[in-house]
């Protein structure tokens, strides 16, 4: 007796909503329409004889059983991708945040792509956690505040440094000689995505005391340090991010760099590790952070 066919777009339609709670997500990640979508989780409930999803007014949550078959259907999915992504490698895809790619990445591009014409390496801006599979990313940088998804070969690429970066006229006019000048005289400027980066560096060096609170927040790091590019005020940024600015005299570090609390880290899919160009590229970022490059 043959095996009846699974319904696979119908289950792929019912993972989706069920991890994204709602039938307009589903229909989005997955290209159709609402209806569509919901034509085919009613239709698995009739087949199996279970309701599987509780429709709300603002989101569908899976029942128990829904539940357990999403899980055991995420996994088997994500297996059917690795697979596919093993016997038929497609091209790299590197995710960083939009600072790392506009401030340290793409100006080290060039140089990469002339070394290696045969590597086709493309980039997507994301921040926070990974899903290697469902997103089709093959590596990602990564501040170590975030955990590392368990299908991550993660490791420490360098620890951050740390400093208060600016204009180079606006800190001659302030006379910033220390940290205590700093905080007495510059207009500090702080960025939503590290809320806290003023207070780790007092921290760091060994100052918790100073009141270092920003007057005015932005909502990434390019545009904070571009800000105090701008004359501003005094932004606090990893040296990574603005050592090219500084090289090229558009901003200063009147008070150098210390060691931050966080590192930056380069997480790799492990189903996709043993690629040799994937190791090519990992090895090129690995010695362009650490200056071996």
């Amino acid at each position: 007796m043959s095996k009846p066919r699974l319904p696979l777009n119908a289950l792929r339609a019912f993972e989706a909503v069920a991890r994204l709670g709602s039938m307009s997500a589903a229909a989005v990640e997955l290209g159709v329409t609402h209806g569509a979508v919901s034509r085919q989780v009613r239709a698995l409930e009739d087949q199996f004889g279970v309701a599987l999803v509780e429709r709300g007014p603002r989101a569908v949550v899976p029942t128990p059983e829904g539940a357990r078959l999403a899980a055991e259907l995420a996994e088997s999915f994500a297996r059917i991708q690795a697979a596919v992504a093993q016997v038929q490698p497609g091209p790299l895809t590197l995710s960083c945040s939009a600072t790392v790619m506009m401030r340290w990445l793409i100006p080290r591009l060039e140089t990469f792509k002339r070394t290696h014409p045969g590597i086709e390496l493309r980039l997507t801006i994301s921040y926070g956690e990974v899903d290697f599979i469902r997103d089709a990313i093959s590596l990602a940088i990564r501040n170590d505040m975030y955990k590392a998804p368990p299908d991550a070969v993660a490791e420490t690429l360098i620890r951050e440094e740390i400093g208060p970066v600016c204009h180079p006229a606006y800190a001659g006019r302030l006379r910033i000689g220390s940290a205590d000048e700093l905080v007495a005289r510059a207009r500090l400027l702080g960025t939503a995505t590290r809320p806290e980066a003023w207070a780790e560096w007092t921290r760091a060096i060994g100052r918790p005391d100073l009141p270092a609170t920003p007057q005015e927040s932005f909502g990434h790091f390019y545009l904070v340090i571009q800000a105090a590019a701008c004359g501003l005020g005094v932004a606090l940024a990893p040296r990574l991010l603005v050592e090219d600015e500084i090289a090229a005299g558009h901003l200063v570090a009147p008070l150098g760099f210390t060691a931050g609390p966080h590192a930056l880290q380069l997480w790799t899919a492990a189903h996709l590790r043993h690629r040799p160009d994937l190791r090519i590229v990992a090895d090129w970022l690995r010695g362009e952070m650490t200056g071996r490059g």
